[in-house]
């Protein structure tokens, strides 16, 4: 088994070819590519040659879930959001908060939108049944993690994060069973809805769907 762990991720798909070529199961660390379309070429490569692969930031894992607030119906999470000029702007760190909020609201979201500014990002994404999920990068505020998740009984905080030992758990058991702890089709969306989300911003906030940037990278 292979832990891709540079940070750069442009040259992930072509350092995932050769381990994916010689079958053996792969986790790569954030950011899984610089695009999107890597993101689907190593979804592709995998695909044909049979190899479990997965890839996550660390706040999915570990933070507790609130009890007693019904079915969650909105997620407002939040994270830093610092930019790198060589990757779309919520790859490189932006990330974490939305490995957060997909981990709440789960796969489903159809179009984005984004405001930005210097000093931060809010990015709305409204998901297939009506329910609406946002992000919020940080750049000039206090920095941290979290989300406030609205219930159908009530409204809660996501509990602490935990570092990275839950994430590390979670790798080790990929590798005994071969088998993702993330659905396939939800890490391709979290990257689609980043790109989107960077799609909005410079076209200066208006919607963006999901899937149609997602047939956009295929191409």
């Amino acid at each position: 088994m292979v832990l891709l762990e540079s940070v750069d991720g442009r040259p992930h798909f072509a350092q995932a070819r050769p381990v994916i070529e010689a079958g053996k199961p792969l986790f790569i660390d954030k950011p899984l590519a610089g695009s999107l379309r890597d993101v689907l070429r190593i979804d592709a490569l995998a695909k044909k040659h049979g190899v479990p692969w997965f890839s996550s930031s660390s706040l999915r894992f570990g933070a507790a879930m609130p009890t007693g607030i019904g079915k969650v119906v909105g997620c407002a999470a939040w994270s830093p959001c610092t930019l790198e000029p060589n990757h779309p702007d919520l790859f490189w760190y932006g990330i974490h908060g939305i490995e957060t909020l997909f981990t709440v609201m789960g796969a489903g979201c159809e179009r984005v939108t984004r405001v930005h500014t210097k000093g931060a990002d809010v990015v709305v994404g409204v998901w297939k049944d009506g329910r609406i999920g946002t992000f919020r990068g940080l750049r000039t505020a206090r920095r941290g993690y979290g989300a406030t998740i609205f219930g159908s009984k009530g409204t809660a905080q996501r509990g602490a994060y935990k570092g990275y030992v839950p994430l590390v758990a979670a790798i080790a058991r990929f590798f005994r069973t071969r088998k993702s702890p993330i659905p396939k089709a939800e890490i391709i969306e979290i990257y689609a809805f980043m790109a989107a989300a960077h799609a909005s911003g410079k076209r200066g906030g208006v919607a963006v769907s999901i899937a149609a940037m997602i047939e956009q990278a295929r191409r």
